[in-house]
């Protein structure tokens, strides 16, 4: 595994950060566009981890901290590079940085349809809380 390379993400991988969700990625994002992802890049520059082999972008995740919560977002991993490590080392680079700002339980939005993510996350530790339900407003500039 030593030739992954766990980075956060820089305004100039904007574009291909964008094509590999399109090929690796379950499902869209409302923010999923140059103005979204540069944004969170601009604002965040440690959220967005990139694993990379050879120079080749295999996996993501975005690891959101908002001063109270982390959050934990488009985890993808190429389905050429699946089950070789790099879930599990971009959770990991995840859960160090936000141990080394003070977060104190991470949170994974995983879509009900997707059950090999189901399976990822539960096997990285994580487990879903019933209870709780997600509540969305789409807000319009």
């Amino acid at each position: 595994m030593s030739d992954l390379h766990v980075r956060p993400a820089a305004p100039s991988d904007v574009d291909a950060v964008l094509r590999f969700w399109r090929e690796a990625a379950e499902g869209t994002s409302i923010s999923d566009d140059p103005a979204g992802v540069a944004r969170l890049i601009a604002r965040d520059p440690d959220a967005l981890l990139l694993a990379e082999r050879d120079g080749v972008l295999t996996g993501t995740v975005i690891a959101g901290f908002d001063g109270w919560r982390c959050h934990l977002y488009r985890l993808a991993v190429h389905p050429d590079h699946r089950r070789r490590g790099v879930g599990s080392a971009l959770l990991a680079a995840a859960e160090a940085r936000f141990a080394r700002i003070g977060g104190r339980r991470g949170d994974a939005m995983v879509l009900k349809r997707n059950e090999s993510a189901q399976h990822a996350w539960r096997a990285a530790g994580y487990a879903p809380e019933e209870q709780w339900r997600r509540w969305v407003k789409h807000l319009d500039g």
